[in-house]
């Protein structure tokens, strides 16, 4: 049995088939998301004759890390392998698709981004994508296949373990907010239980210990997906990938439009529950000479005009080959006014990782030979 992704419960049950106390399955999470002990023999909470048992019955499956993208901004894009049971599947999953759109390997990335107070990681929910967004690089490679939680929770533990292990000792290290956001490959909400999974353990503060409100989940608008994710008792924060000021526009850079319109979509996000301290954010992708239009500003603030509580990110579109252009300064700067002075606060992000392909839409698995490989040990 894989233990990695497993829940607390799940663990429990686990324990008792093997003819041991339930309370076993308490201590292998503990041991497993919480001290993150990813070898049997480490499990020192727990009996010997057990640690035995759980080496032969039992594994911990972490992901190869193929490469370390390292960026001058400091941030390092992960490129992980997804172990040999991935490998046989996406091949036999992907066998059909166009030579030209196939990975060389099995792999999917996720990205780790540190600052002076806090670190944030950037995971990938499926290895590529099928909502086919036309200015993201991730779109290029279509749909592979869903993740599993472990692999979902493995871009998180792996960074953090690696982070933990280089500054050993440090009490620096034990005050960083650790931020988390699904925005990598692929899209959250159409792998929605494995995704959940991972959530679960991620928020849990007997487990990874992360708050929901440094936890943030992002869609390109799937609304069964977004009223499915409202009754969730314990989730992250919700993000709208929105790109677009109507649905014309909308329809040709994300075809997910044709599916759930505009009108469907603000509808979902009108009647979303928010937490007292929570907004619902709004991300927007400037493309130069697309959607950066001061008409676009205004329609956007129209839009959002009866969604409570809400923000906006104006997101500079970042590099690829596509054909996109970024907006300049001063059009982010005009959308940026024109939606603060219509009452949305708005705040514009730049994307860290450019120079290493690492930064939002650019997540297409690519080897950069002039990027330093490897910067962890």
């Amino acid at each position: 049995m894989e233990l990695l992704g497993r829940s607390k419960n799940e663990l429990r049950e686990f324990c008792v088939s093997l003819g041991e106390p339930a309370y076993r399955g308490g201590q292998i999470y503990h041991a497993l998301y919480a001290e993150r002990k990813f070898e049997v023999a480490r499990m020192t909470n727990l009996p010997a004759g057990l640690r035995e048992r759980l080496a032969n019955q039992a594994r911990i499956t972490l992901p190869t890390v193929r490469q370390r993208y390292a960026s001058r901004d400091g941030s390092v894009r992960y490129l992980f392998g997804l172990g040999e049971k991935g490998e046989e599947q996406i091949e036999r999953e992907f066998r059909a698709q166009p030579e030209k759109n196939k990975p060389r390997v099995a792999s999917v990335e996720a990205v780790f981004m540190p600052s002076e107070t806090r670190q944030t990681i950037c995971v990938s929910t499926q290895a590529g994508c099928a909502v086919d967004c036309q200015f993201c690089l991730t779109a290029q490679l279509g749909l592979i296949r869903n993740l599993s939680a472990g692999e979902i929770l493995t871009q998180v533990l792996v960074p953090l373990q690696e982070q933990r292990d280089e500054v050993a000792g440090s009490t620096a290290f034990q005050r960083k907010q650790t931020n988390i956001v699904l925005m990598g490959q692929g899209e959250p909400l159409l792998n929605f239980d494995e995704v959940m999974a991972a959530m679960r353990i991620l928020l849990d503060p007997e487990g990874v210990g992360i708050a929901p409100k440094h936890a943030t989940l992002s869609t390109s608008g799937i609304v069964p997906g977004i009223e499915r994710l409202a009754r969730e008792k314990v989730r992250p924060k919700l993000a709208i990938s929105l790109n677009a000021s109507n649905d014309e526009q909308r329809d040709r850079l994300m075809p997910i439009n044709r599916k759930y319109p505009l009108r469907v979509l603000l509808e979902a996000c009108r009647n979303y529950p928010l937490r007292p301290w929570e907004h619902l954010t709004f991300e927007y992708v400037m493309l130069g000479g697309m959607n950066d239009s001061a008409e676009d500003a205004k329609r956007v603030a129209r839009l959002l005009s009866a969604v409570k509580s809400v923000k906006v990110n104006l997101i500079p579109w970042n590099p690829g080959e596509l054909p996109y252009r970024e907006s300049v300064a001063e059009k982010i700067e005009e959308f940026r006014k024109i939606l603060v002075d219509r009452g949305v606060p708005t705040f514009v992000r730049y994307s860290r990782g450019r120079d290493v392909m690492a930064a939002c839409g650019q997540l297409a698995l690519k080897e950069i030979e002039s990027a330093q490989p490897t910067i962890l040990n």
